[in-house]
């Protein structure tokens, strides 16, 4: 297929993985308001595709908005002792039930201060809790970065479960603090949980591992549909403030393209009435690598494999031909349109089409789908 097989293979290795421990959605990055909102509008739009209960919502919405304030108050690092970290910002669905896990690096000097507030929070009970909340609030304790740890109150009061966290040293003066919530399904009378939080957040630390030595900034793993693709442009427009606008505008094209491709074309690998597949994104200096991957119909593997063999056997100008001839085509069905989808990502990217095919099961493969903007 291409000499970047080895990296599709990542590419379905990952989507797989984030099946078996239901990952919807990952970020990797600076945290601004902006992105923030980002992450906010597509959680709502699964939510919503889901069919959530309201007040379900209302509280993985209220834990989500205090984790990313989290994460934003304190991804500032001293200039004098610089961390090559970002903060991470990760949402599982399992069972009825969400798991929001949020990481940072702090200051090593900060810990023994909010482990304190983590365990004082863990031993109370429900009404302790809320009278504490009040406790600190009239007291107007306020810490130099803000929020005196009602956030971290307001989680606990809000999810109706125990704060699980860690922290894994950097450097000599920071810490990496991963702070994980699990939110009940029913808010008066707490399901006891299949998932060990501690396990969870294991698995949650190695996947950081992973996005670290692959410089994988962002992750979405889902349902996908043209709200969600606009909320993907938007967190990726936000991530990209710092690059100029040739670039911006050439990773949003073929993104559009790229997604558009799952939205269309994407089948269905479980029998369940949608489309489920994951996009990503490595960053590497300024050169970012795009990735899809979704399920097709086996019946449809060879031709969309003739399709992009023939679309790289061209050059350029033979591309630019058949670009014409293709668009100029009035009687165009829904197999060209894939086609010409094809054609403007080699033109648009001037290097040939990376893909994979992993047969998945009698009725479905995978298609991974890669291109390299710079």
């Amino acid at each position: 297929m291409s000499s970047q097989s080895k990296k599709n293979s990542f590419a379905f290795r990952l989507f797989q993985g984030m099946q078996k421990d239901n990952l919807s959605y990952i970020y990797r990055g600076i945290f601004s308001q902006s992105i923030t909102d980002g992450i906010l509008s597509l959680t709502e739009s699964n939510l919503d595709k889901q069919g959530e209960d309201s007040k379900i919502k209302k509280r993985v919405f209220t834990i989500m908005v205090e984790g990313l304030q989290n994460i934003t108050r304190h991804q500032e690092t001293d200039d004098d002792a610089y961390v090559n970290e970002t903060g991470i910002f990760i949402i599982q669905d399992v069972k009825s039930r969400y798991y929001i896990t949020t990481g940072n690096p702090i200051l090593k000097k900060n810990i023994p201060n909010l482990e304190n507030q983590l365990n004082k929070i863990n031993s109370l009970d429900a009404e302790e809790l809320k009278l504490y909340y009040k406790k600190v609030l009239n007291d107007n304790i306020i810490s130099d970065k803000g929020g005196a740890g009602l956030g971290l109150i307001e989680m606990a009061r809000k999810s109706g479960n125990k704060l699980t966290y860690d922290f894994v040293e950097l450097n000599d003066t920071y810490s990496y603090f991963y702070l994980n919530t699990e939110i009940s399904h029913n808010e008066t009378e707490p399901v006891q949980s299949t998932v060990n939080p501690k396990k969870s957040l294991e698995n949650i630390k190695e996947i950081h591992k992973i996005l670290n030595s692959e410089d994988i900034v962002l992750i979405f793993n889902g349902i996908f549909n043209q709200e969600s693709l606009l909320n993907l442009l938007s967190i990726m427009e936000n991530q990209m403030m710092e690059h100029n606008l040739n670039l911006k505008k050439k990773v949003f094209n073929i993104m559009v393209e790229m997604l558009q491709n799952i939205v269309k074309h994407g089948a269905n690998g479980k029998n369940s009435g949608e489309n489920p597949g994951i996009f990503f994104i490595n960053q590497k200096n300024n050169s970012y690598q795009l990735n899809t991957g979704n399920y097709i119909l086996n019946s449809k593997v060879k031709e969309l494999q003739q399709k992009i063999e023939y679309v790289n056997s061209l050059s350029m100008d033979e591309l630019n031909d058949f670009y014409e001839k293709s668009l100029f085509n009035f009687q165009i069905d829904s197999s060209k349109e894939a086609g010409l989808g094809l054609i403007e990502l080699r033109l648009k990217t001037n290097r040939k089409i990376t893909y994979e095919m992993t047969e998945f099961n009698e009725i479905f493969s995978f298609f991974v789908l890669q291109t390299v903007v710079d």
